[in-house]
């Protein structure tokens, strides 16, 4: 009797756990259907208008984003650290978030669950590994991703919406989540069979003459673009050529045309032609 009741009690949970699954799943369908014909907040289209890549994309591209920026909102939860969230704030977010995604299908961060909005830099006490090299210190980060939380300071990512530079911390952070989706941040994205041995030659190839410049320190000639910080790992080289590759599209594809190709496979999205003549090359 003992174990008939048992086995009763786990086919209970077992079909309880797969009606949650399935509510889940109808809850999503619906809200992809709302946002389907759903216009963006007035707010977010006053804050949108102000930011250089919104302002020079294609109407069809824009109308492309518009249901997975509602989307996304809606299924990520802000939380604001010693600040309130606000409309601004899930605006810039959520445009850089489906600017990246928004020509792969049903890509939607569905790992990512929380976003931590910080008003400045955070300063965090860990160790490090450079070429082999560890070092222990006190950093400053911009943004964090662990898991299904990322980690955003507001400061850096409303100064890089609005002002077009190198870096952009929300692009950075939001590229190790599509790291992870295949469970290893390694700097390959989750990819066709028939694409993963180039990009993986590719990406290996540059980071490891990145490497070579960063432990020489000198000499860095067009690796400078990518920077040290790309040397710390894979998954930090993959984070910085994607914010490369939205932020400063048509120098990468000049100097790193291999780099540039790959990343536009993968995204669907010729960053070059669309955001070239924001950049001063």
């Amino acid at each position: 009797m003992y174990y008939i009741a048992l086995m009763q009690l786990i086919l209970i949970i077992g079909l309880l756990i797969a009606a949650w699954q399935i509510y889940k799943r109808f809850r999503l369908y619906r809200l992809k259907r709302r946002v389907k014909n759903s216009p963006l907040p007035q707010s977010w289209v006053n804050v949108l208008q102000k930011v250089p890549h919104y302002k020079a994309m294609p109407v069809d591209l824009k109308e492309t984003m518009r249901p997975k920026m509602l989307y996304f909102a809606a299924t990520k939860e802000f939380m604001g650290v010693k600040l309130q969230v606000t409309e601004e704030m899930k605006a810039i977010i959520s445009f850089y978030a489906c600017l990246m995604v928004v020509n792969i299908p049903d890509e939607c961060y569905d790992e990512l669950v929380t976003i931590l909005i910080y008003p400045y830099d955070v300063v965090t006490k860990e160790v490090r590994a450079n070429g082999g090299i560890y070092e222990e210190g006190r950093f400053v980060l911009e943004g964090q991703t662990t898991g299904d939380t990322v980690v955003i300071a507001w400061n850096e990512a409303k100064r890089e919406a609005f002002h077009l530079r190198n870096h952009n911390v929300v692009i950075h952070e939001l590229a190790h989540v599509l790291d992870f989706e295949d469970g290893i941040p390694d700097g390959v994205p989750p990819l066709e069979r028939s694409r993963l041995n180039r990009w993986t030659q590719v990406l290996y190839r540059r980071f490891k003459a990145l490497q070579e410049k960063s432990r020489k320190e000198r000499d860095w000639g067009k690796y400078r673009l990518i920077g040290e910080y790309a040397a710390t790992n894979e998954a930090e080289f993959f984070a910085v050529v994607t914010e490369l590759f939205f932020q400063k599209p048509r120098t990468l594809k000049i100097h790193f045309p291999d780099l540039y190709e790959e990343w536009r496979e993968f995204f669907h999205l010729d960053t070059a032609e669309l955001f070239g003549d924001l950049e001063k090359v």
